[in-house]
């Protein structure tokens, strides 16, 4: 709230709350737990489900994407060109091409989001299937397995690593991208951000960007723990 007095500067009201907050400390952690359950708890929920959304969507567009390049080589090109051209649009710029399209809404944001998804996931999803060694597929084919029940089973298994790697990046860039967000919907951890920048007040600006900084690594660290349970062989080649 910014309260304009008869004469003199415009500054911040940071309300009735402890000294610490009136007079804007570095950090006020009582502020935090007074305002944890209405302001940032719902924005980092709403953080979580932009982000889950966008790489969900972004992944299943890579994968499908990437599974025809890899049977139908002439695909790879365009593709690759297309999500690169996308994943170098500047944030705020794309943000501000779809919204004559889609409006101020959640859809122009996921929109933005997945797109800065599909060059990492397709990428290391069709690197990740290229990389099988070609005895492996032999000895598959010698097993009597069709090309699709080899891509399930053998293929794609064995690609796990590269793909997990990818959505790791993938995760961590949509994180980081849905605060700017907030230009076009009031959600997610980017909406205290930019209150806190516009009121200049330092302790809902840590506490928002602490947050996403929080789920970034721990989003990094259940990937990681995921790809270590789906692929008991590479843990096991580790400490062979």
């Amino acid at each position: 709230m910014i309260v304009l007095a008869d004469s003199g500067p415009v500054i911040p009201n940071f309300g009735r709350g402890s000294t610490c907050v009136r007079d804007n400390h570095t950090f006020c952690w009582g502020w935090v737990k007074q305002h944890w359950s209405d302001t940032l708890a719902p924005a980092l929920v709403q953080h979580i489900v932009l982000t889950l959304i966008a790489v969900g969507i972004g992944f299943v567009i890579s994968l499908a994407c990437a599974l025809v390049a890899h049977r139908h080589g002439w695909f790879e090109r365009p593709f690759d060109t297309f999500s690169g051209i996308l994943y170098t649009i500047p944030s705020l710029a794309l943000f501000q091409l779809l919204v004559p399209i889609s409006g101020l809404s959640r859809l122009t944001v996921e929109i933005a989001l997945v797109s800065y998804t599909l060059l990492i996931l397709f990428r290391n999803t069709l690197t990740g299937l290229r990389s099988v060694p070609e005895d492996t597929r032999e000895a598959a084919r010698g097993m009597g397995l069709s090309e699709s029940q080899m891509l399930w089973k053998v293929e794609l298994p064995l690609a796990v690593p590269a793909i997990i790697a990818g959505l790791r990046v993938a995760v961590v860039t949509v994180i980081s991208l849905a605060t700017i967000a907030s230009f076009i919907i009031d959600e997610g951890l980017g909406s205290p951000i930019f209150h806190a920048l516009q009121s200049n007040f330092t302790t809902e600006l840590i506490a928002a960007g602490g947050l996403a900084v929080i789920l970034a690594l721990t989003a990094d660290a259940l990937l990681l723990l995921v790809q270590s349970l789906i692929t008991p062989w590479a843990r096991l080649r580790r400490t062979a």
